[in-house]
Formats: C-alpha cells, sequence, structure tokens
C-alpha cells in the first residue's frame, strides 16, 4: 500500500521510520517533509493548513492510507474531508480533535464525566480573569485555550506572573486566537507521565508509557518548550498505578466522547501528573506526541500500519502489540535561542556518524535539504534517539551520538533521563 504522512517534524519522521518497516507498505509520501524524510520518499511542498489541497494530493497519488501527524490539521477538519471523499485517513474527527482544540472544552468534559483532573475557571474577559486571579492564592497556571504550539501553558508561581500570563495572552495576544479565551486553573504538584493509546471509538489498545522534559535548560530550568527529550519506561509508574490510569483517564475519556455522540478515532496522548491525592489529567493531545513517538515507536516490536488501520475499520479490542523490554533514551537538539527567536539555514555535520550505531537513530525535526546538504530549518532541530538495556546504555549512546553532530548555536539538555536515572 502507498502511505502519505502528513507533518515536517521528528514525530512525523519517526512514524515513517516505523511504518516503513511493515511489509504492508510500499511507498511513502510526505506533506511536506522535512530534510530527512525527503531521503526516504518524495516530499510534496504543500501547507497542511487546507484540508482540501492535502486530500487532492492524497487522491492524485492513488494514496492507499493518510497519517495525520500535527494537530492542526486534525483541528481543522482534515479527516473530515479525507472521509467526506471515501479517502482512507489516520486522526480524529475535527470535532473529536476539540479534546486538543480547546481546553475549556476538555475541562468541560472531564468535569461531567468525573475524569479526575486538575480545578480550573474559563473567561473570555480579562478583567474578570485578573479578579479571579487576584483573588486567590498562587502558584497558578494560566492557560491559553486553544492551539500555542505546546508554548500556551503558563505555570506562574506568584500573582504577579499570573497576572502577566494573562496580559500575554488576552491583552497582548501573544498566541493570537488561541488566547483570547483562557483558563485559570489549580497547581498540582508531582511527576508528569505520558500515554499514548489506540482507540477505534469503543477499545482503547494502550501503548507503553514515557516521560518527556519540557524546560529549555538542565534541572527543569527555563522555559517550557514543546519537548527537549524524553524517556521510556517509566520507572516509577508501577504496574497497577498504569492500569488506574487507563481506567480512569483514557478509557474513561474515549467512552465519555462516544456518550457525546462524538466517537475518538485515532491516537489518543494522555498527560497525566501523579499527585498524592492520585493521577490527575492535565490535557489531552490528539496526535501522536513529539517526542514521546520517539521513544515509544523504537520500542515496538510489532507492525505499527495494523493498528492505524484498526482504529479506522473499528478492530483495536482484538489488537495486539508487543514491546521490547529494552530502555529507550531521546535528546532534542534545538536552534540556540529556542522557544525564542532563532535563526536557521546553518549546515549539520556529523549526522552519518552520530547514527553509525545499529541502536542509535536521528530523527530530523526542523530540517532541509540545501544543495544536496541538511541545514536547519526549525526550533527543535534534530532527535537522537538511542536504545539500551538500561538506561545507563541508553543514555551514554544517546550523548556519544549527540557530540557527533555540529552546528552553529546548536543546544541541548545533558540531563535527559536523569529522572529516570534517579
Amino acid at each position: 500500500m502507498k502511505v502519505m504522512i502528513v507533518g515536517s517534524g521528528g514525530r512525523e519522521h519517526t512514524l515513517a521510520w516505523k511504518i516503513s518497516q511493515s511489509p504492508l507498505v510500499g511507498d511513502i509520501v510526505f506533506v511536506p517533509g522535512n530534510g530527512g524524510m525527503e531521503q526516504m520518499g518524495e516530499c510534496v511542498k504543500a501547507g497542511v493548513s487546507d484540508p482540501a489541497a492535502v486530500a487532492d494530493i492524497a487522491a492524485e497519488r492513488g494514496v492507499d492510507l493518510t497519517v495525520v501527524g500535527p494537530e492542526a490539521p486534525l483541528v481543522s477538519g482534515i479527516v473530515d474531508e479525507f472521509e467526506s471523499r471515501n479517502l482512507k485517513v489516520f486522526g480524529p474527527s475535527g470535532s473529536a480533535a476539540r479534546l486538543e482544540g480547546s481546553k475549556g472544552f476538555a475541562k468541560t468534559l472531564f468535569e461531567r464525566y468525573g475524569i479526575p483532573t486538575g480545578r480550573a475557571l474559563q473567561f473570555d474577559n480579562y478583567d474578570e480573569a485578573k479578579a479571579h486571579v487576584l483573588s486567590i492564592p498562587a502558584p497558578l497556571v494560566v492557560k491559553a485555550d486553544g492551539l500555542a504550539a505546546g508554548k500556551g501553558v503558563i505555570i506562574a508561581p506568584d500573582t504577579q506572573a499570573a497576572l502577566d500570563a494573562l496580559k500575554q495572552c488576552m491583552v497582548d495576544e501573544v498566541f493570537g486566537d488561541a488566547g483570547c479565551r483562557v483558563l485559570v486553573e489549580e497547581f498540582m504538584e508531582g511527576p508528569e507521565v505520558s500515554i499514548l493509546s489506540l482507540s477505534d471509538g469503543k477499545d482503547v489498545a494502550h501503548m507503553v508509557p514515557s516521560q518527556d522534559h519540557k524546560r529549555a535548560y538542565d534541572n527543569d530550568e527555563g522555559p517550557n518548550t514543546g519537548g527537549m527529550g524524553a524517556y521510556s519506561p517509566v520507572p516509577l509508574l508501577d504496574p497497577g498505578t498504569e492500569d488506574h490510569i487507563h481506567s480512569i483517564a483514557m478509557k474513561a475519556t474515549v467512552d465519555a466522547m462516544a456518550a457525546e455522540g462524538i466517537p475518538y478515532r485515532g491516537v489518543l496522548y494522555g498527560g497525566l501528573m501523579l499527585t498524592d491525592s492520585g493521577p490527575k489529567v492535565l490535557e489531552f493531545n490528539v496526535r501522536f506526541g513529539d517526542p514521546e513517538t520517539q521513544v515509544v515507536l523504537p520500542r515496538l516490536e510489532s507492525d505499527l500500519v495494523p493498528g492505524l488501520l484498526a482504529t479506522i475499520d473499528g478492530t483495536v479490542g482484538s489488537l495486539e502489540m508487543e514491546w521490547t523490554p529494552d530502555y529507550c533514551v531521546c535528546v532534542v537538539i534545538a536552534s540556540g535561542g529556542y522557544p525564542g527567536s532563532y535563526t536557521t539555514g546553518f549546515p549539520i555535520t556529523g549526522l552519518k556518524a552520530a547514527s553509525s550505531d545499529p541502536k542509535v537513530e536521528v530523527f530530523h525535526a526542523g530540517t532541509r535539504l540545501e544543495d544536496g546538504k541538511v541545514v536547519t530549518a526549525g526550533g527543535r532541530v534534530l532527535n537522537v534517539v538511542a536504545l539500551g538495556s538500561d538506561f545507563a546504555e541508553a543514555r551514554g549512546l544517546a550523548y556519544q551520538a549527540v557530540e557527533m553532530i555540529s552546528f552553529e548555536g546548536m543546544h541541548y539538555r545533558t540531563d535527559i533521563g536523569h529522572r529516570a536515572m534517579a
């Protein structure tokens, strides 16, 4: 079969790497792809914000299955467009994608169906939001309601920081329309864990858990990013707690969406906080996580494609996935200045040497080919991923590979996986 992957980041390159291993798959087409994917198949340099245009590409090229990576086209209804043309596509409908597209929608759903989450109030009036912040103690969390590329959640350690966050969202419009409505949420303490589950709207198949590092700098300091690294498994997550999360969060949300008449099909990505009072949902995403995918899929021993198809065909209940006991670590190499302003176009060296070990993969995130050379083209540039028999081996191999790579201004954290080691 011919597969088309929509997106241009490290998540999509990882999906392509795994999907290409399937005996069911022949050619892979990318829209728009990146410098790494361009070495795997045809890259069609088209935007992903126009669902009809992307569907045209699939139809013209005789694509049998389209896998949508990023959240924005899912929220804009790309799956609905494909299904209206009888084109097979992996992902939730536009209505179901509101789980990520609107934090307010998700919070209301959690509260209605008793899914454990932090207390929050929603505001679309700045003065009312400001009055609320002044009336309650800090720390607080201010969240832009809409999509903000992973940067719309602001942890405010004090009242002034919360007020500044409100102003950024609602007055300065730093996140555009996404911040016109905000949630002011209680600050929850505890380690975070990410769970990816495949769903056909009825049944759920869970993937191995992972944990990412959101902050830009070592020791979890600096601004939140889209993720500076990840690892799997999660040692602090015991089997009983994992099963509990599957029940009260993942399956409960799929059941809630079905009860609302909005069946959820695709992959559901749960971000949860392990608090003293039990696991609580921070948020749901409606696509594979990035960089969580980069440490989950290398541990999947079975074929991914039947799992993707099962979400469409309604057969997730009979799906079986096999996992390696190996440990996996991903280190994100970013452009200098990320997640703030940064410069692109710098040549990257050392990629071949870095991926020479069979236990190491280098997935491209923000790259492009320029005159036959790979250059930087984004904030998060590369994902260096390594498997090992334990975290020490996986971390050692990953950082050994990172040190072989070079480009001007490159930045990465040196402590990815330190929590797991501890």
